[in-house]
């Protein structure tokens, strides 16, 4: 483990970055108003980033915990992550979504961005020796698709949670960015059996309040549904003698729950039926204690909530199949796919993301399983006509290392999603973490930083391998859409400090040919 400060570590790519923002007046460039104000909305928060932080600690399976704790304890809204912070939390406003990220290609500009200048500022960075002994970058003007920088774009490496954006592009494309996911109660035939079907939403709440909340599905309301329906049947216990039975339903998944990593704080077992992301603990975000039955720690918080509102519930609770006959007694609906996808992506949120791998499969006529999600989120690239070569999917999520993707496929993956002519693909762009403001980036690009506010990019971290891929509005006023990979890193901080540089070079670069 890298023991320097944040501040020690990071001190090696700035003075770099300082000669590249650097004019021959021996000034910094200063950013256009109109290109501050477009490159995020962020930037006129009230807030002022702090230092990166250094990486680690990093858990059995590699996954790095800190990235996503410190996300989740400095997380304040903005981005396109609308929630709002817990009550009596005071944080800044949230900012636009489209304008964002979308405003680089209404800009003005004098030309198009030109390769060289790129290469100029890029090269350098790119030679660091914390990157490791693998390392791919590719960058890509939205505006017309062309691209501008490539270095081993085709060389398929393993992408960590940088696989999310594919995912987030599969499901919106297979099942539209209003889809919703429902969980429902029904009443079998002839009989007093209540059962709770899980529609794969990992995001109902069991919580009164607090942080996605409000908006999302709730286990509470959804008591208070079925407790009025049963008692307009004549099911109230107050009516009838037998108590009613609460059985669930968590069959929509097929396959293995376990992810191929094991038991890991970053994510629950996968299951159709969960109630906040089977965390043990009251966070929303970033790694926790985790229940190794999401289901039935569902369906049994669901019997006291029944019994809170009169409804007299048996003890035992267990699995059923609820049949087609069965009487629809309520139901609760997650917010739209797009939210969701904005949400998994500000937080690198793994159970999000594995559950609309499966959204994608159920779309795409596959097994809703790890091996059907897989197969669906590439078959729905492949529809898109992106370059595919060396892909491979092994999860939604990105936690499994058998995972490849190259640069030049995240980077057309970010381009397509800000193309004007695919709106249903754009919340894969705005949920991207805002540099120095929100989610997983929220720690990272000190104040004063080229890329700060102006950088919007997913992050991708397991042991040995370090990812960062977005899109960033240059000085030139112009939108790129850049991945950049690294394999074999052991310095995993120092990694971080020079992708990030990376992105920031670009933002300050006065790029146009």
């Amino acid at each position: 483990m890298d023991e320097r400060t944040p501040w020690q570590w990071l001190r090696r790519p700035l003075p770099l970055l300082r000669r590249l923002a650097v004019e021959s007046s021996g000034r910094f460039r200063t950013a256009r108003t109109w290109q501050v104000t477009t490159g995020s909305a962020a930037v006129g928060l009230a807030v002022a980033a702090v230092a990166v932080t250094a990486a680690g600690p990093w858990d059995s399976s590699g996954q790095r915990t800190a990235e996503r704790h410190l996300a989740a304890s400095r997380e304040a809204g903005g981005g396109a992550d609308h929630a709002g912070g817990a009550p009596g939390e005071r944080a800044p406003g949230a900012a636009p979504s489209a304008p964002a990220v979308l405003a680089g290609l209404r800009a003005p500009a004098r030309g198009g961005p030109g390769g060289k200048a790129l290469a100029d500022v890029l090269d350098p960075v790119l030679k660091d020796r914390a990157l490791g002994p693998e390392r791919a970058a590719v960058v890509v003007d939205v505006a017309t698709g062309k691209r501008l920088y490539g270095k081993r774009a085709d060389d398929a490496l393993t992408p960590a949670s940088t696989t999310k954006i594919a995912t987030a592009v599969a499901a919106l494309s297979a099942a539209g960015p209003d889809h919703r996911l429902t969980t429902s109660t029904v009443l079998q035939p002839d009989s007093r059996e209540v059962v709770l079907v899980g529609g794969g939403d990992p995001t109902l709440t069991a919580r009164e309040e607090g942080r996605y909340v409000e908006g999302y599905a709730s286990l509470r309301e959804l008591a208070d549904d079925t407790a009025r329906a049963l008692k307009k049947r004549g099911k109230d216990p107050k009516d009838r003698k037998d108590p009613v039975r609460l059985s669930y339903d968590d069959t929509r998944y097929t396959g293995p729950s376990r992810h191929p990593i094991g038991p890991n704080e970053n994510i629950t077992p996968v299951s159709a039926l969960m109630a906040d992301e089977g965390r043990l603990d009251d966070s929303t975000s970033g790694p926790a204690p985790r229940t190794e039955d999401p289901a039935g720690d569902a369906a049994r918080k669901f019997a006291d909530l029944l019994r809170a509102r009169g409804v007299d519930v048996r003890a035992d609770v267990g699995p059923a199949k609820a049949s087609p006959r069965a009487a629809r007694l309520a139901r609760t609906s997650s917010p739209a796919l797009s939210v969701l996808v904005e949400r998994m992506l500000t937080h690198s949120d793994n159970d999000i993301a594995e559950a609309l791998a499966r959204e994608t499969a159920r779309a795409s006529g596959e097994p809703l399983s790890f091996a059907g999600g897989s197969r669906a989120i590439r078959d729905r690239l492949e529809k898109l006509d992106l370059p595919l070569a060396g892909a491979e999917f092994a999860d939604g999520s990105g936690l499994d290392r058998e995972d490849r993707l190259t640069a030049e496929l995240l980077a057309a993956l970010l381009a397509r999603a800000a193309d004007r002519d695919h709106p249903e693909l754009r919340s894969a762009v705005t949920g991207l973490p805002v540099a120095g403001f929100t989610g997983t980036l929220v720690n990272r690009y000190p104040q004063g930083s080229p890329g700060t506010g102006l950088v919007r990019a997913k992050t991708g971290t397991l042991t040995g391998v370090n990812t960062l891929a977005g899109t960033v509005v240059t000085a030139d006023g112009r939108l790129l859409a850049f991945a950049f990979m690294t394999t074999g890193t052991t310095d995993p901080s120092g990694a971080q400090a020079a992708l990030d540089a990376m992105a920031s070079a670009a933002a300050a670069c006065g790029c146009s040919a």
